[in-house]
């Protein structure tokens, strides 16, 4: 595994962070509670120590929200622009960080599905869909 730095930031920009392999894992979460949070099919997420994670500006702009009855689970975002944000684990042991946020390739790739029971009656596999490089 590389040690190389990816940095990440929100649509807006005002909120920037670098992270440091090595990382946990990288999975995709199809639990009910990544999909509200993302509104997507599930959730791209890369998981890191919280040691070898920084923010790198706008933490002022950071919300954060902890699902009362979850021992592990929270949500950050930006206040201005809303975009889903790296969250420290409420156990505090790692910090997961929304791949779609990244600003580069972290040149790892997602390893297992998981929650895959729990996922959207409506979820078909990506890869078995038409693809268009622009909008149609």
């Amino acid at each position: 595994m590389n040690h190389k730095n990816t940095t990440g930031s929100c649509l807006c920009g005002k909120i920037r962070y670098r992270f440091e392999a090595p990382i946990k894992i990288f999975q995709y979460c199809h639990c009910s509670r990544c999909r509200k949070f993302t509104g997507s099919a599930h959730a791209s997420s890369i998981i890191v120590d919280p040691s070898n994670f920084e923010w790198l500006s706008g933490e002022e702009y950071l919300g954060r929200y902890e699902l009362p009855e979850a021992k592990h689970y929270a949500t950050t975002f930006c206040k201005n622009c809303g975009s889903s944000l790296p969250w420290l684990a409420q156990s505090g042991k790692t910090v997961v960080i929304p791949a779609g946020t990244l600003d580069e390739d972290p040149e790892v790739r997602p390893v297992q599905n998981i929650y895959y029971a729990d996922r959207a009656p409506w979820y078909i596999e990506a890869g078995s869909l038409k693809k268009h490089d622009a909008l149609p």
